[in-house]
């Protein structure tokens, strides 16, 4: 098992040098190439090679992230880069290119000056400051009994023969939302003691959810919905509206009432895999009462 394990770490770390390697041809190389179908040409070689790369991986541990984060967050902002398009183009440095392009996290834009106050001239801080602050005391706090509740999941493992099966697959469900929270939560660490910027936060308390819709589209894996938005629901929307034009009624401004009425993350239901009647509900247009 040890010698599995080990085996297991060093075929990681040569995935990731060789996800980083890539990433750096994206940067000087593909990065001064024209726009478009060109710039896709040569990028399709890294596509191809970080859907490749978790085949060398066994273990769900690592190989689970590194597929999220390889196959789907990165080649779907390598996309976007070929057109100019997403987080990547903005990245001024080659840390900052690779962090975006391989981590989960999306760069929070403040519109609050970064200098801080001067204590002498002003000794009460601007409000937005002090909120701040206590957003991330009260984010520490909580990442802290997560961390707790996910250590007391993963004991009561020990004593599943004398648990009920429903009671089972709570634990399971704990344990997958706990744990992706917090695996991202460290890739944010990361990327925040790296690049010392602010992040936006990639859960919003899910388990507050009042829907399957406001579950998938505004609270699970925000990272997930930041980037099929541009990847996905814009192009198909774009291509239908052509396609299929806009309906007569109304005023023409939100297609005669034709827009599709999507959470914020449009098509989050696909990240777990589940199509419900709230997800069902969530794609069709803001008249189908009428067309019914």
């Amino acid at each position: 098992m040890k010698m599995m394990m080990d085996g297991e770490i060093k075929s990681f770390i040569k995935v990731w040098i060789a996800s980083i390697a890539s990433i750096c041809y994206c940067y000087f190389i593909a990065k001064h190439i024209p726009r478009g179908i060109t710039r896709l040409l040569f990028l399709i070689p890294i596509l191809s090679l970080f859907i490749l790369l978790p085949f060398n991986l066994h273990s769900l541990h690592l190989g689970g992230p590194t597929t999220f984060y390889l196959v789907w967050l990165a080649n779907f902002k390598l996309l976007l880069f070929s057109f100019d398009m997403g987080p990547l183009p903005d990245s001024k440095s080659l840390l900052n290119f690779i962090s975006n392009a391989l981590l989960p996290i999306q760069i929070k834009h403040d519109p609050f000056p970064k200098s801080p106050p001067n204590p002498k001239t002003n000794p009460n801080p601007p409000p937005h400051l002090s909120s701040n602050r206590a957003r991330k005391v009260q984010r520490s706090a909580l990442l802290a009994i997560k961390v707790l509740l996910l250590a007391m999941v993963i004991r009561l493992y020990d004593y599943r023969q004398h648990l009920h099966p429903n009671v089972i697959l709570v634990l399971y469900c704990c344990h997958v939302y706990l744990a992706a929270e917090l695996i991202l939560a460290m890739s944010a660490f990361l990327a925040r003691a790296i690049l010392g910027l602010e992040l936006e936060p990639q859960f919003n308390e899910p388990y507050l959810a009042t829907s399957l819709q406001d579950f998938w589209g505004r609270r699970w894996n925000l990272m997930v919905t930041s980037i099929l938005r541009p990847t996905v629901y814009v192009p198909i929307r774009s291509i239908s509206t052509r396609i299929l034009g806009r309906s007569g009624r109304g005023d023409g401004k939100e297609g005669g009432g034709r827009e599709v009425a999507v959470a914020q993350g449009d098509f989050g239901a696909v990240d777990g895999g589940v199509c419900d009647a709230d997800c069902i509900l969530a794609v069709l247009p803001t008249d189908y009462k009428e067309w019914r």
